[in-house]
């Protein structure tokens, strides 16, 4: 008989995946599907519900497919991670999709939270949710649809609305009794938890206009979401864990301890450090989140830095500027120049998050001159990602009066040595990487199979001694010639916000 076998869902914002790991943490195989976003208007992001799910359903079959039917019988446990505060509505009664899910780098609901600040909303909801009014999280998105689809409004005045970040949707979808609910990782990213309490706060849902009996049930990280209905992959198999992504990849880095911490690079770039049981508040933008809590409900709480565009930036390369074929030349072709030349890309595609919190935010090239050329706009790209993660560090540190001693690294970009490289040479710290940069899948069937009894503790994975050392990428500059790279490209920042819905230059309007 095989050991145990533990199931992990990784549903992220341009694929869906699924993978099962051994009990000593090792990755023995993973599937994974396309899903696409929809760019409706200048800032909007949308996904389709259905295909979130079917996307991930493809993954799952693929995998299960894949197992030898004694694998498949090994399995005992399911944890699914997933992209965070993409909001999706559907109808109690039937499972329907009301509206498009917006995903988390929609920007449209910023006159919403400019509503919300001119009414003075904003110091309550940072004090009970330890978070900013933002377009980012998933209130503005909810009360933007009950405005602008009558089918939303509609089946809340029926009783019938549910909300759910995309754990909750996956698990209504895959488990056995369509169950409605989430957990507290995810639930501190919709402004309408209390950080303190853990539990949905019924004074943020009147002032801000989310009915609550749409809410889901707020459940510990670690706890009994179900088991997986009959016909679907892996029937059966008890879920035992969700958390959202960056939560996932803190635990899957091993991240365990107040003061340690990581950065994930996927379609954003996001700085998560570990602060214990303790709740710390930035006065710099970050954000104060829940990480994850154990079947008691006891929670551990992380500071976070988000950048909303990270691997988008590459993929603009390839398919805006058509540079490179694959996101992985990107590495190649920056490569080809000693240094970017001066040339900057400010990633701010869809607003910017840490710390400006600005929804009109627009990406910024800046620094070309005639010897510029695809191969230092490339690698303006990579720096751009990494002076931007700098600043979410140095925010860090100050908010918690301590300084990091390294930087974990993993998601896809991370595969990128020259990244990783300008991390080091932004930060000033020694960055690692480990050989498998699916730390979200890792950490959340590491909390699954804690929960399930097949694994002793969180940090029985950090305790293994077969993984090979991480990869360790060291400071190349000295302190001054990095100060001076940084405060050019603060400045190339500061020309990037507050850009869109400017008028018309004067000149176009004179000349009209």
């Amino acid at each position: 008989m095989l050991s145990p076998l533990l199931l992990s869902i990784d549903q992220g914002t341009t694929s869906s995946r699924a993978a099962v790991y051994t009990l000593e943490g090792q990755r023995l195989m993973s599937r994974s599907a396309v899903l696409e976003s929809r760019y409706p208007a200048d800032g909007w992001v949308e996904q389709s519900a259905e295909a979130i799910w079917l996307s991930q359903l493809e993954a799952l079959r693929l995998l299960e497919e894949a197992l030898s039917p004694e694998q498949r019988r090994a399995v005992v446990a399911c944890g699914i991670a997933n992209q965070r505060e993409t909001t999706v509505l559907w109808r109690r009664d039937s499972g329907e999709p009301l509206a498009p899910a917006i995903v988390w780098q929609d920007g449209r609901t910023a006159a919403l939270c400019a509503e919300w600040k001119l009414a003075g909303l904003e110091p309550l909801i940072r004090a009970r949710t330890g978070l900013l009014v933002d377009p980012y999280f998933s209130a503005s998105k909810i009360v933007w649809l009950l405005r602008e689809q009558p089918a939303v409004a509609a089946a809340a005045a029926a009783g019938q609305l549910c909300f759910g970040t995309v754990d909750s949707w996956l698990l209504h979808n895959l488990s056995a009794d369509r169950r409605h609910a989430t957990e507290c990782s995810n639930a501190s990213r919709t402004l309408l938890m209390d950080l303190e309490q853990l539990r949905w706060d019924p004074e943020l849902c009147a002032a801000l206009g989310v009915p609550p009996a749409a809410l889901p049930d707020l459940l510990p990280s670690a706890g009994t979401f179900g088991t997986i209905a009959a016909g679907l992959p892996f029937a059966g198999v008890p879920i035992s864990a969700m958390l959202g992504d960056q939560q996932a990849a803190t635990l899957g880095q091993g991240c365990l301890t107040a003061g340690e911490g990581k950065c994930t690079y996927g379609s954003g770039a996001f700085l998560v450090i570990n602060t214990g049981s303790t709740i710390h508040r930035s006065n710099g933008g970050l954000l104060s989140t829940v990480g994850w809590s154990d079947a008691a409900g006891q929670a551990t709480y992380c500071l976070e830095g988000s950048l909303f565009n990270a691997g988008t930036a590459i993929q603009w390369l390839r398919d805006g500027l058509g540079l490179i074929e694959r996101s992985e030349q990107v590495n190649e072709l920056a490569a080809r120049c000693d240094s970017s030349g001066g040339v900057m890309l400010v990633p701010a595609f869809t607003g910017w998050g840490t710390p400006h919190w600005d929804p009109e935010a627009r990406g910024l090239l800046i620094g070309l001159t005639r010897d510029s050329g695809p191969a230092q706009i490339a690698r303006a790209a990579l720096e751009g990602i990494a002076l931007a993660v700098a600043t979410l560090v140095e925010l860090a540190e100050e908010a918690r009066g301590e300084p990091l001693l390294e930087l974990a690294a993993d998601g896809g970009a991370a595969a990128s040595d020259l990244l990783l490289q300008a991390q080091a040479d932004a930060t000033g710290l020694p960055v690692l990487r480990r050989a498998d940069l699916e730390s979200t899948s890792r950490g959340v069937a590491l909390l699954a199979g804690v929960q399930a009894g097949v694994l002793p503790d969180l940090a029985c994975w950090s305790r293994r001694a077969a993984e090979p050392e991480p990869q360790r990428f060291s400071p190349a500059n000295d302190a001054a010639s990095r100060q001076r790279w940084r405060a050019r490209w603060h400045s190339a920042v500061e020309r990037s916000l507050h850009w869109h819905g400017q008028p018309a230059s004067v000149g176009a309007t004179e000349a009209n």
